[in-house]
């Protein structure tokens, strides 16, 4: 990161803290780790959420992180889930919702329902659940944060965990380089349920974030939000790097930000100049640093082509 750089990025993070709302529902008293990247997310998450919003959490980081008994950093109503049926748990909220509302027993206004789970718990164990949420049409939206591993265990890896990353599962040596196999895309799962909203947000695009998040409940139906988040524990990067490890991300094509609404694909962060090598983003984290140069070649490629196939499906869809 150039010396150059910090004073802009600086400058936008506190325009874009003007810009969001001022209430705090993600607050003060977690246990996060330094530099927490789903710990931010959930911040700007919460500020568009709002306060009429129930939150349903599965078992995981944040489940941890944010309610040691008898204290919790949730000020909305929120309830701890295991790990594989966070989904149908939102199901059954939005179903009782509606039964009351219906008979009159609750007041018919809207009531935002939130899903909050990590990859383990969304691309692996939570997989059946979330599909069957997005076909039956529940009034939910359901986030994944992902940090791409099993960080509350030990780093194990998930479907989710990136090509060539080292974990303690996939541990790197003399007969393994890391992950063999490429990231479990869920966002595209998600799409092809034909629901009306699915995006992808980084917590270092705050109002990005944010807008994602108010757009999701303004639509009726499912809505699925995949989040990229930077864990500086279970990747080896620097704690006050986070931020510019996500913009990197984003910036490299490693973790493209758009989003689909019915089914028409936008790139909502995009580089008309060109992106970064994903070199750049790979270099900062311990996961990554035996890969060799033709490793990180093959990955270059796969992202390059990947990102170019969003473009396409953009002009495709957006006619």
């Amino acid at each position: 990161m150039s010396v150059t750089q910090r004073p802009k990025e600086a400058y936008l993070n506190v325009f874009a803290y003007r810009m969001a709302p001022r209430e705090e529902y993600f607050t003060r008293g977690h246990r996060a780790c330094q530099g927490c990247g789903p710990a931010l997310g959930l911040r700007h998450i919460m500020k568009a959420a709002g306060r009429d919003t129930i939150v349903v959490n599965a078992t995981g980081c944040m489940e941890i992180i944010s309610s040691p008994y008898p204290y919790t950093s949730w000020a909305v109503p929120w309830i701890h889930v295991a790990f594989e049926n966070a989904a149908a748990v939102a199901s059954g909220v939005d179903a009782a919702i509606e039964a009351l509302q219906r008979k009159g027993k609750l007041p018919r206004k809207k009531i935002n329902i939130l899903v909050i789970a990590g990859d383990g718990g969304t691309a692996d164990i939570g997989l059946q659940a979330l599909s069957g949420m997005l076909a039956r049409g529940h009034n939910v939206t359901y986030i994944c944060y992902d940090n791409e591993a099993y960080m509350n265990t030990g780093v194990q890896s998930s479907s989710a965990t990136p090509f060539g990353a080292s974990t303690t599962t996939t541990p790197a040596g003399k007969v393994s380089f890391g992950a063999g196999y490429w990231k479990k895309n869920v966002a595209a799962i998600a799409t092809a349920h034909n629901v009306p909203y699915v995006a992808t947000a980084c917590p270092s695009y705050p109002l990005d974030l944010i807008r994602k998040v108010k757009r999701s409940f303004e639509l009726k139906g499912p809505a699925y939000i995949h989040l990229f988040a930077v864990c500086p524990t279970g990747w080896g990067s620097p704690p006050e790097l986070t931020v510019r490890m996500g913009r990197l991300a984003v910036e490299t094509g490693i973790f493209p930000l758009y989003e689909v609404e019915f089914g028409r694909y936008r790139l909502t962060i995009d580089f008309p100049q060109g992106l970064r090598p994903v070199e750049e983003y790979l270099k900062n984290q311990r996961r990554f640093r035996h890969l060799s140069p033709e490793i990180v070649q093959q990955i270059q490629e796969r992202v390059t082509a990947e990102y170019q196939r969003l473009k396409t499906m953009e002009k495709v869809t957006q006619g």
